[in-house]
């Protein structure tokens, strides 16, 4: 019979018997035991494995709420080559004996490292923590390993027995154990001089010595190291393995700068009233500026040809004049869809020079991937099902109340999403085969999640360096939604954060609560943003946006325009361009007075050098009392770099800055800074004065002598 069953048993154990009103005579004695025997068990053996044990819930030694896990793992979390990423978990056990972690993580090739955790604040809740570096591209994975920490116990009793003179021999004798112990450990290892630090130190440990004497011989750097390194590890615990991947570092780190080639070098002949549209070939001039300004991917917005079935004219009105040349975003015509170019900008030869110039200037081509139509798409014809058909059997246009887009058709990926689903995988192939590595993708939260999901995973399997920007301003959860499921980049809510409480609160959450799944890129502006705190004109707004831009975020992007100062909005309180370049030629003198291009190459150029502004996670918000004066801190390794920067750019501001030296990698009460902006050079200490004007509205201070 089983342990569990027997339910009268089980019954009559819960029932308790009347008590009898008289007593009863004595019975003759029962040929039975007065006790029933017990019934059989079949004893099962017993498994403590902890691969057994911790997926299902806590092992001998509790590991919870390990990070970065991504939807219970369903997904990887993110990182890039040489990137800082932090692993935590709670780690504790019963009583009051040590308890110590790892992290184990495992290369795509199978080269597994451990990298032993270390407790944070406050102490007294079990958090632990460990900084990782991975060094190759590709789907690692980490566990953490919890477990019973025997030198970490005999050192906490040992400081507190020996002072009070209790259980001197004995304590004695158990450290001089575990060193032994420890020495044979080092010796398997091939580690000799530790092996005889060990051992030395072990016959140290006798109880005629001070307590200082021997609680000092026990912490010496020499030992501590040694037992990190080879000290006994009991009741080992794993948790299950979590994915980790890891991108080439421009999914991070990037400088992104956008134009239309229809513009670059677009002609108007006045007496005919004709435009001559841009090319690829007449951009080439074009790209050797954005690379002098230090910039490394040069976005183009859809390149494909445009209908003109509903095609908006100027300012976005209903009737084109002659000659206007459409939305770029409103793809297909009786020419083809996604899979052509437009012949005004060229052909295959001119995109294939175009992006092999790119290449030699140090240029990455990022190309718009808008999954929308014009009703002059071949789509429209060939494939009514990939669109929704209305009760009037009409397809219905795209619209955001107010607006109205009669141009473009969305997609509808319900009807028939075999087709459509692979009919995208085939045009982005297609673009990459042509060079195109970075696709920036228009309005991905109208398309299904569960689509980008499969996507990302084909793409990834095939091409694991492509990498996917989202042009996503919509709610966090559909945002950090396209993060999880591969979206490499993300637009942010930076252009309306503009206070200080605003930017500390925001930059916060990305870089502490969304950094293993969500990576920033801050645009300063878009073809169709104009930002408010922009619409004033003045330059030093400008100047302040880009810098913030650029320091606060790894990757940032300007729209071209924005190093002219370009300001002027379609109405009063909208946030549209007057006269957008979505729906005209807009050629530029780029080298008009006056301009931001020195500043935006000079921030770039400073990106470059320090890899502390290359990362995301590793930021420290500096106490400055004027509401008008932001300061922050960005290390990485021996780099350290802070940013002091004006709010206002209408009036001088002054403020005292307070700086954590110590977090700064200063031991002593001062700080030598160099200015990276004007070349100046500082001693600061933990308070220093600071004034910033309209003309000079930031310092950007390197740490020097770290």
């Amino acid at each position: 019979m089983s342990a569990t069953a027997n339910p009268s048993r089980k019954r009559q154990q819960q029932r308790t018997p009347a008590r009898p009103a008289v007593p009863e005579p004595p019975k003759q004695a029962a040929a039975e035991p007065a006790v029933a025997p017990a019934p059989s068990v079949q004893v099962k053996e017993l498994d403590l494995s902890p691969a057994i044990l911790v997926p299902r819930g806590f092992g001998r030694i509790p590991v919870t709420g390990v990070s970065p896990v991504i939807e219970g793992g369903a997904y990887p979390a993110k990182a890039v080559v040489g990137e800082l990423v932090p692993i935590r978990a709670k780690v504790f056990r019963e009583g009051h004996d040590a308890v110590n972690a790892s992290v184990i993580l495992t290369a795509p090739d199978g080269r597994e490292q451990r990298v032993d955790m270390t407790p944070v604040e406050p102490r007294g809740l079990d958090p632990w923590e460990a900084w990782v570096r991975p060094d190759a591209e590709g789907a690692w994975t980490f566990r953490v390993e919890g477990w019973s920490d025997p030198w970490g116990t005999w050192l906490h009793n040992a400081e507190a027995k020996l002072p009070a003179g209790v259980d001197i021999e004995l304590v004695c004798l158990e450290g001089r154990s575990l060193l032994e112990r420890t020495a044979v450990l080092a010796e398997e290892a091939g580690d000799p001089v530790s092996a005889s630090i060990l051992k030395a130190t072990a016959m140290l440990l006798i109880p005629e010595r001070p307590a200082a004497d021997l609680i000092e011989v026990a912490t010496a750097k020499g030992i501590s190291h040694a037992m990190e390194q080879y000290g006994p590890r009991e009741l080992l615990t794993p948790t299950a393995d979590f994915g980790l991947y890891v991108d080439r570092q421009r999914a991070l780190y990037s400088s992104w700068y956008e134009f239309f080639p229809r513009s670059q070098g677009a002609t108007y002949d006045a007496e005919k009233k004709k435009w001559t549209s841009g090319t690829f070939d007449t951009s080439h001039e074009r790209l050797e500026q954005i690379a002098a300004m230090g910039f490394d991917v040069v976005y183009l917005p859809p390149i494909h040809p445009i209908g003109t079935a509903f095609r908006k004219g100027r300012n976005n009105t209903l009737i084109p004049a002659p000659g206007d040349p459409g939305s770029p975003w409103a793809i297909g015509s009786p020419d083809g869809g996604h899979d052509a170019i437009h012949p005004e900008l060229g052909d295959w030869d001119a995109f294939d020079r175009f992006v092999a110039r790119a290449k030699e200037l140090g240029l990455e081509v990022a190309l718009d991937f808008a999954l929308q139509a014009s009703p002059d798409h071949p789509w429209a014809s060939e494939h009514p099902e990939w669109f929704t058909t209305r009760l009037d059997g009409t397809i219905a246009y795209a619209e955001n109340p107010p607006k109205k887009y009669q141009d473009i058709y969305p997609i509808n990926f319900d009807n028939d999403p075999e087709g459509i689903y692979h009919e995208v995988l085939r045009i982005l192939r297609l673009w990459m085969s042509h060079g195109v590595r970075i696709f920036r993708v228009d309005n991905p939260h109208t398309k299904p999640v569960q689509f980008w999901a499969w996507l990302m995973r084909q793409v990834r399997e095939s091409d694991p360096d492509v990498l996917f920007l989202a042009e996503a301003f919509t709610k966090p959860e559909m945002m950090h939604a396209l993060g999880k499921v591969g979206f490499h980049q993300s637009y942010t809510y930076f252009t309306w954060r503009n206070t200080k409480w605003e930017l500390e609160e925001y930059l916060t959450e990305l870089s502490t609560q969304t950094d293993s799944f969500y990576r920033p890129n801050f645009f300063v502006n878009t073809p169709d943003i104009n930002p408010f705190f922009l619409q004033s004109g003045n330059p030093a707004a400008f100047a302040i946006r880009a810098v913030l831009a650029a320091t606060l975020s790894p990757s940032w992007g300007v729209y071209s325009g924005f190093e002219l100062f370009e300001h002027e909005a379609f109405k009063a309180g909208g946030e549209e361009y007057k006269n957008s370049e979505k729906y005209e030629y807009r050629p530029r003198d780029y080298n008009a007075q006056p301009n931001l291009n020195m500043l935006m190459g000079t921030l770039n150029l400073v990106r470059r050098n320090h890899p502390a502004l290359q990362q995301l996670r590793q930021i420290r918000f500096l106490h400055a009392p004027h509401d008008a004066v932001i300061a922050y801190a960005k290390r990485d390794g021996d780099d350290a770099v802070i940013v002091i920067c004006s709010l206002d750019p209408n009036q001088s501001v002054e403020s005292d800055v307070y700086l954590d030296l110590g977090w700064l990698g200063s031991a002593g009460s001062t700080i030598e800074l160099r200015d990276e902006l004007t070349g100046a050079t500082f001693t600061w200490g933990e308070r220093n004065f600071v004034r910033l004007t309209p003309a000079n509205p930031a310092h950007i201070l390197h740490v020097l002598g770290r």
